[in-house]
């Protein structure tokens, strides 16, 4: 088509009730894959979206409503945007137009008030061309060797973009000192040797919690970590602390708690929440009939087991509860609580790059003395393991789930510990085999 002419395309239209939903505020977020933008509004809208190209531009028109202030753009996090301007159309309609610096597929959906959001208007774009988000994390698993591959450990940081998670007395903000822990994490597993690190977010831009654990699937991840500083009620509360899902309940009122405040994340990060999940029911069914869940159970207390030696920890057991990040049901998935940022002495260590660096550490030294008991055939770990390694039973394993483990048999297990039975106790040491 030439030039010349001009290429309008009707994405959606909506039919919300009217008001007069001004537009106080105009924030952006760019990823690597898209660029979100969100118009906090005071009431609900009617509005249309559409494209133009010749130079490209989103448009967006607004029932009734005006611009309350100055839109600002920060070109750190501008990404396809250039420009926002508006102005009124037709004596009464708000218009809103974003410059782009490329052609650009958008979404659109109309958010609800929540926590310290109103009601929110979002758009997403995606740049043309642009590398998506599941195609980044694949390359990991696709430039692996076939023969002693590395351990692949997906890092997810919580929150994210307008999603800044909790918020410490003197104005820390989550999602800022989870991701410089994350981004500490990955360095040291890469210089690691076994072990190759994923980022599930690369920046500060929020990512919905169903797609953080589908990401780790997609990069083949053999465990997945989510970091957190989270808050509580009492200031006094403090401690680092490790979870794993539960199909039954949380293991403690606070799980609880924590869990329905980490589950609300969508909602504040702004997710479309129309879709059910109506695969859970069947994921946590395929969890019971396989050994996830043991295996997350046994990187979380590893990890926990060294978190502890840092410094203080929230609680001696790894903690149950239902976390909707840790729903994947064939990637063992563990969520890290690093500390809580509401209380001042918690977050002032995590303001500490160099508490950070030992919090990484910490957590990089129980996931790979897990990888040294459990690592499967064909990777580094088992490669190099010790003939006749050890494993120390803990609460809550079975021969089954520890041959599993490690790639043996249950008749291998049987005769190098000279065992009767499968009967075996917390605490008792197991010879494990070469296979």
């Amino acid at each position: 088509m030439s030039r010349f002419f001009v290429l309008a395309l009707l994405l959606t239209a909506f039919a919300a009730p009217a008001g007069a939903g001004d537009v106080q505020n105009v924030r952006i977020w760019a990823g690597p894959d898209k660029t979100r933008v969100v118009l906090d509004l005071d009431d609900q809208v009617d509005y249309r979206l559409f494209t133009l190209d010749d130079p490209h531009r989103l448009v967006v028109d607004i029932d009734g409503a005006r611009m309350t202030g100055a839109p600002e753009l920060d070109p750190e996090h501008a990404g396809v945007v250039q420009r926002v301007r508006h102005g009124i159309r037709d004596g009464e309609d708000l218009r809103v137009v974003l410059d782009l610096g490329a052609r650009a597929r958008a979404q659109s959906f109309l958010l609800e008030p929540t926590g310290r959001y109103g009601h929110r208007l979002v758009l997403d774009l995606f740049p043309e061309g642009a590398e998506s988000a599941s195609e980044r994390v694949r390359q990991v698993a696709r430039t692996l060797p076939e023969d002693d591959r590395d351990m692949i450990v997906a890092i997810d940081a919580g929150h994210g973009g307008e999603d800044p998670g909790a918020i410490g007395p003197a104005g820390t903000h989550e999602k800022n000192v989870v991701m410089a822990i994350a981004r500490e994490l990955a360095r040291q597993i890469d210089e690691a040797p076994g072990m190759s690190a994923v980022m599930i977010r690369t920046g500060d831009y929020y990512v919905p919690l169903k797609e953080r654990y589908q990401r780790a699937r997609d990069a083949r991840a053999d465990l997945f970590v989510s970091i957190h500083a989270d808050a509580f009620r009492d200031f006094r509360v403090r401690g680092s602390s490790v979870y794993v899902l539960s199909r039954r309940g949380a293991s403690s009122e606070a799980a609880r708690l924590l869990a329905q405040s980490e589950n609300a994340a969508d909602r504040a990060g702004g997710v479309s929440l129309e879709q059910s999940d109506d695969m859970l029911r069947s994921v946590l069914l395929d969890l019971s009939q396989n050994a996830s869940m043991e295996y997350s159970n046994a990187a979380a207390q590893t990890i926990l087991d060294e978190l502890g030696r840092v410094g203080k920890t929230h609680r001696r057991q790894v903690e149950r509860a239902n976390f909707v990040v840790l729903r994947s049901h064939d990637v063992p998935s563990v969520l890290i609580e690093t500390g809580f940022i509401s209380n001042p002495d918690d977050e002032k260590n995590l303001g500490s790059p160099r508490y950070r660096a030992r919090i990484a550490s910490a957590i990089l030294g129980g996931i790979e003395d897990h990888f040294r008991q459990t690592a499967p055939r064909g990777t580094w770990f088992a490669a190099n393991r010790d003939n006749g390694a050890e494993y120390v039973v803990r609460r809550g394993d079975t021969l089954g789930t520890i041959a599993q483990r490690y790639s043996v048999s249950l008749a291998q297990l049987r005769r190098a510990n000279r065992l009767d039975s499968d009967m075996i106790h917390p605490g008792a040491v197991l010879v494990i085999p070469s296979s």
